[in-house]
């Protein structure tokens, strides 16, 4: 058999198996079946290799080379036979718009709708319908990529998201088939993606796009973001708009838009090998494989080539580009990366085209991260290890069923430090580590705190979190809701702990081997405990991530009650050298933490402009931007001829920025009549651009002024702790007596309740009702806080609330919030039980947006269409009016916040006769 005809035998078996009926010209017949493969059609140019019918319809060519044939060659044969007339067909006729050249082993594709057709590389042919769906377009995919997309509205998205989303679209515009999006922690990648990907859907045109993740909790994360996104122009969810998959089988649902799976879950689709869900929890930055686990993947008519048409790949990383990236090569789609940690094979694989690029330092000048420092422990037993003799009565534990038998060593044993929690565990060195942690902490580095701040602690394995775990409650003397373990393999529901760590009070640390290392969104964390080393500077980076997020006053708050400022910072406790046995990429801001801010600026004042000063300087001022009252930054911009604080700390790490340092040193160079480029660039040129930009940034702290001002600002921020003269304790008890008076203030409230049971059996009744029978409901509420608040009981809602706060702290929410007379009701029902022990106290409000959410969503699914924007807004103004009033109807559209927009009038015009069934229907819904 000559080398074609191998060819040609591979080319028909892929043919066969993506549905084409295989016919040699003298049994031709076209009406066998959607999609026919001639071999040898003659032309009026000879006889091509296969010509390609669909529904009768010639619609391409095939050209067949034998093996080891570069096929760029053939694309002018390819497109000669394409410009040919066909033999029995009718003259005139366009040349064939899809072109392919073929080894069996190789196959180039080429669409002539193209803007500059050229080929690419595909795994497998194309099945009939697929070129049946290409005919009915108008033009191709790439085509409305290059002409068809809108300009991009900029509300609600920051300048590094904007940038990203454009320049991605510019990057497709050129066809080109990789990008990649590099993008900070925190600073929005999975949003900016979504909304990339709307935008493809609706203006692009495309079928399906895959989303990849490496771990099951992130597909979930990214699950829940997709539900939230709310694009610009259309008042809708992105899920009311488009049908969204998780991945949990072989079987992508064919009427999905976005289909999120790992890519372990995707290779187990191809290959045909079954997946154990367990290996989707860990992330494949933990996993060590050789080349010769390379995963090969083989082609599958249930999910051909075609399927997806673009492939957005979150948190890309060394794997992908590796032992994986056949699952990637296999589908005919555009590649998107997303990573904040980019190294040299990260811009290998995406062809070195960065279509955005928002470096950590970028973010923290911005505030959209925030600083760190590093905060270091070091134990003796940690640095040089230990030795167990012989004949030593130690316990002896089973890894997996963590029971203990007491016996004696049989021989001498001899630890390293790397060693401990793996083969040998030394509860000393645990306790010592935590220990430390928390005296650091509570005298150091946040000291003014009541409660221990949201801390993550990374352990080696499941049994070294548990014994972090038993060790932590211990030497913080607290329960079991204290500490808590988030990992794959936790008893708990994790989504649950996760959830609690990042919203409620409880859990304040967290232990975790795996499940939150990545992408995981945890905004209220300020310290993170690194009891174990990381292999891959990448990966540690992204471990780092989980502190970086910035977060406000009033939500920090929430969660750490103590707090008195924005987050402005988080701390890396490394107990076990993890700083230094690698080269990070995003660096502490913050270099000299022991010299004063006063002392910074005056040193920059007086020339010292090294790196560290100025990135010291730098970090404290944009520190200081989120913890200043408008006054105080209002005096500084002053000072400062018009430059907030925020944008002098930028300004210091922008001077440092190595890019525009070179780009100051090349136009030095071209304003002197020099030629240089980046690799030519002389040291003294650099060092000369570096100080000019240095020296521009730090110009403003000539001014005493300024400095003045600064200092000042610090110093009616900050208050002095004095730790020398002691005081002594007078009266021991408020706490006692407080808490005392809270739990009399519910006892006589629920006593109240019980002794007036009919009057609120009947509020309970009435609040029930439909709305025709509840006319008297928000009466009776007035009537009821009336009665409550007189005197003797002088239960106000606000008294009460606090009584519950304090007495039932993990059980109510929203204790900082104003209070609304509606919040009785919450309270009735929480002191009456009526919605069961496991009820949460939550203000009243919350309960109405939760319900408003949920019967927007219902209505919208059983419409044909769904609530305008406009609709949207009158309908949120009557939720708001419903959260405060009980019930909403035509008299309610004179109060201001209705009068304001047109009262019942506009409202009417807006919704038509639909105005009055709907305010009845959510006076059931939303009060119910």
């Amino acid at each position: 058999m000559t080398p074609e005809s191998q060819a040609r035998l591979l080319i028909d078996q892929k043919l066969a198996a993506a549905g084409w009926l295989l016919q040699d010209m003298k049994q031709i017949n076209l009406g066998a079946g959607p999609g026919v493969a001639v071999r040898e059609y003659p032309t009026d140019s000879g006889p091509a290799d296969y010509v390609l019918f669909v529904d009768r319809n010639p619609v391409g060519v095939i050209e067949a080379k034998p093996d080891q044939t570069i096929l760029t060659f053939a694309e002018e044969q390819t497109a000669r036979y394409a410009r040919s007339a066909l033999k029995w067909r009718m003259p005139g006729q366009p040349p064939l718009r899809f072109l392919l050249e073929s080894t069996g082993q190789i196959i180039h594709f080429t669409d002539g709708l193209d803007p500059a057709p050229r080929a690419r590389e595909l795994f497998h042919f194309f099945r009939p319908a697929h070129f049946s769906e290409l005919r009915t377009q108008l033009d191709s995919l790439r085509r409305r990529l290059a002409t068809s997309m809108p300009e991009l509205p900029e509300r609600n998205l920051r300048d590094c998201q904007v940038s990203a989303v454009t320049g991605l679209e510019q990057s497709l515009a050129l066809n080109k088939p990789r990008a990649l999006v590099h993008m900070a922690t925190g600073a929005g990648k999975t949003f900016t993606a979504i909304t990339s990907v709307y935008r493809l859907l609706k203006f692009g045109g495309a079928k399906r796009v895959l989303f990849l993740v490496d771990t099951r909790n992130l597909g979930k994360q990214a699950h829940q973001e997709f539900m939230a996104y709310t694009p610009p122009d259309d008042g809708r969810k992105f899920t009311e708009l488009y049908n969204v998959q998780r991945l949990a089988s072989s079987a992508v649902d064919p009427h999905a838009q976005v289909v999120i799976s790992t890519i372990q879950r995707m290779y187990s689709v191809l290959s045909g090998e079954p997946i154990d869900e367990s290996a989707e929890d860990v992330s494949l930055n933990e996993v060590q494989q050789a080349p010769k686990q390379t995963k090969l993947v083989r082609y599958n008519a249930e999910l051909p080539v075609e399927s997806f048409d673009f492939i957005v790949i979150d948190e890309c990383h060394r794997s992908i580009y590796n032992l994986w990236k056949q699952v990637l090569d296999y589908f005919d789609a555009y590649l998107i990366g997303l990573t904040a940690t980019p190294d040299k094979r990260t811009f290998g694989f995406f062809n070195e085209n960065i279509v955005a690029e928002y470096t950590y330092e970028q973010s923290v000048a911005d505030g959209v991260n925030v600083g760190y420092d590093v905060f270091e422990i070091e134990t003796e037993v940690t640095r040089k290890g230990a030795l167990l003799t012989a004949k030593e009565w130690v316990d002896h534990r089973d890894r997996q069923t963590r029971k203990r038998r007491w016996a004696e060593t049989e021989e001498d044993s001899a630890y390293t430090g790397k060693e401990l929690d793996r083969s040998v565990v030394n509860p000393s060195q645990i306790r010592q580590v935590i220990q430390a942690m928390k005296m650091a902490v509570e005298t150091t580095i946040f000291p003014n705190r009541k409660e221990a701040p949201k801390t993550l602690i990374f352990a080696k394995t499941d049994s070294h979190a548990d014994d972090i775990i038993q060790m932590v409650r211990e030497v913080y003397g607290q329960g079991n809701a204290f500490c808590k373990k988030v990992t794959y393999r936790s008893d708990e529901d994790a989504d649950t702990i996760l959830s609690n760590f990042r919203n409620d009070y409880n859990p304040r640390i967290a232990v975790t081997v795996d499940m939150i290392a990545t992408g995981t969104d945890v905004k209220p964390l300020e310290v993170l405990l690194f009891m174990r080393d990381v292999r891959s500077k990448g990966y540690y980076e992204q471990m780092k991530g989980r502190g970086v997020r910035s977060l406000g006053f009033d939500d920090l708050q929430r969660v750490s009650n103590s707090a008195d400022s924005a987050k402005t910072r988080f701390v890396l406790i490394d107990a076990v050298g993890v700083e230094k046995s690698l080269k990070t990429e995003s660096r502490p801001l913050e270099k000299k933490p022991g010299m004063a801010l006063k002392d910074l600026l005056q040193g920059v004042a007086m020339g010292h402009r090294d790196d560290d000063t100025v990135l010291s300087l730098a970090n404290r001022l944009v520190r200081l931007s989120k913890q200043l009252d408008d006054k105080a930054k209002t005096r500084i911009e002053k000072a400062a001829d018009g430059v907030s604080v925020g944008e002098l700390g930028k300004a210091l790490i922008l001077a440092l920025d190595p890019d525009r340092i070179a780009a100051t040193a090349l136009a030095t160079a071209q304003t002197r009549g020099i030629t240089r480029d980046d690799a030519t660039l002389m040291a003294d040129e650099l060092r000369e651009a570096r100080d000019q930009r240095v020296a521009a940034a730090c110009a403003p702290f000539d001014k005493p002024e300024l400095r003045d001002q600064i200092e000042s600002a610090r110093r009616e921020r900050e208050q002095l702790i004095d730790h020398i003269n002691l005081d002594q304790v007078t009266f021991a008890g408020y706490s006692a007596q407080a808490e005392d008076e809270a739990r009399k203030v519910i006892r006589t409230f629920s006593d109240y309740l019980a002794a007036h049971r009919d009057e609120i059996g009947a509020l309970s009744f009435f609040y029930q009702q439909p709305y025709q029978r509840r006319a008297l409901t928000f009466e009776m509420i007035e009537d009821l806080h009336e009665q409550l608040s007189r005197p003797p009981l002088m239960l106000t809602t606000e008294r009460l609330w606090s009584a519950y706060a304090r007495v039932h702290a993990n059980e109510v929410k929203g204790a900082d919030r104003q209070r609304q007379l509606t919040d009785l009701i919450s309270l009735v029902r929480f002191a009456s039980g009526m919605d069961g022990d496991a009820a949460e106290l939550r203000p009243f409000a919350d309960d109405v947006d939760r319900r408003f959410a949920e019967w927007v969503f219902r209505h919208n699914a059983q419409r044909a269409t769904a609530f305008t924007p406009e609709q949207m807004e009158w309908l949120r103004l009557m939720k708001d009016h419903i959260a405060s009033s009980c019930a909403i109807g035509r008299p309610h559209f004179n109060y201001a916040a209705f009068a304001a927009k047109g009262g019942l009038q506009k409202a009417w015009g807006v919704f038509g006769e639909q105005l009055d069934p709907l305010m009845d229907e959510m006076n059931v819904e939303l009060v119910a």
